[in-house]
């Protein structure tokens, strides 16, 4: 499983795709999660909107298995 490190609070599915080149641009996305099974925390999904937040895991059909990670800020 991947970690991705993301600097917000929750990221859509489709920006997802496009930050791990799965997909190249998020025109992509919609097209790409009809072709595909893409699985957020076991649920199969197919909404390129669906937010996405810390510790959700993303399973992508012969592509990998992903886990949302926030960055903390110290101050």
């Amino acid at each position: 499983m991947k970690d991705i490190l993301i600097d917000s609070e929750f990221i859509t599915l489709g920006q997802f795709l496009k930050l791990v080149d799965i997909i190249q641009s998020g025109g992509q996305a919609k097209f790409f999660l009809l072709e595909k099974d893409v699985y957020v925390n076991q649920l199969k999904e197919n909404r390129r909107g669906k937010k996405l937040y810390e510790d959700d895991i993303i399973i992508v059909e012969n592509v990998g298995e992903y886990r949302i990670r926030t960055q903390k800020l110290n101050w």
